[in-house]
Order: C-alpha cells, then structure tokens, then sequence
C-alpha cells in the first residue's frame, strides 16, 4: 500500500512539474511572438497576445483600461518602424501564481536610430480558454 501511494505521489508531482513546463514555455513562446511582431513593425500583431477586454489593465502614467484603448496608446507613441526600433527582452522571473495566473518580470529594450529606450515590467497573464494573456501590464 505504501508503495502505492509513493507512485501516486510521484506522478503528482511528475505532472504537476510537466504542467508547469508547459505553461512557461507557452508564455515565453507568447513573448517572443510580440517581439517578432514588433520587430516587423506589426503593432496590431503585437497585441494578440493582450486580453481582448475592456478590463485589460496598462498601469501607465496614468493607467488605463481596454485593449483598444492600449492598442491606440501604442500606435500614438510608435508612429513608424524607426521609432518602434528593434525590441528584446530579458526575463528575469516566471512565477506561477495558480493554474490560471502567472506573474512575469523582465526588462525591455528598443534599439533605435533615434536613441535607445528601455524599462522594467510586469506582467500578469491569464490562461483563458486554453490561451496565455496579458491581463495588466505594468511597464516603465
């Protein structure tokens, strides 16, 4: 019996830790998306990886809500390739909070002609029907 629970035990945590994995690297795939979209001066593509939703958080100065609304701040703000740059990323913390919430930290960076940019964020993302998103955004 104890041998049995031993192996029950086992494959809980084997699947646990399996799912875990997968999860990561579906919201490192998501991230490297965005740069590829960016990168190809793709901002409505970029988006895809944000929560459709009017409840979808950019804390900004000041915050604001909907996707449509970030959509168009970041249209504003990058009007063209050249001031989009080239973007990468460097992720720093990918922690679970639950089955259904991941907490990201990371450091972004824009090479460009017209002088480089660059920040922290963080990010919340959520599994909604099977897909990892951006639910707030946090970046300075």
């Amino acid at each position: 019996m104890k041998k049995i629970l031993l192996l029950f035990c086992l494959f809980s945590v084997y699947n646990l830790c399996n799912a875990q994995s997968a999860d990561e690297t579906a919201i490192r795939n998501a991230m490297n998306e965005q740069i590829t979209a960016w990168n190809n001066g793709n901002i409505d593509a970029f988006m895809q990886t944000y929560w459709q939703s009017d409840s979808l958080l950019f804390v900004s100065n000041p915050p604001t809500y909907g996707w449509q609304t970030t959509l168009e701040h970041y249209k504003q703000g990058y009007k063209d390739t050249a001031a989009m740059g080239k973007l990468s990323f460097n992720l720093l913390q990918l922690k679970q909070l639950s089955t259904e919430y991941y907490f990201v930290l990371g450091e972004w960076h824009l090479k460009r002609t017209a002088g480089d940019l660059g920040g922290i964020f963080t990010l919340l993302f959520r599994k909604i029907n099977g897909k990892w998103l951006i639910v707030v955004d946090h970046t300075s």
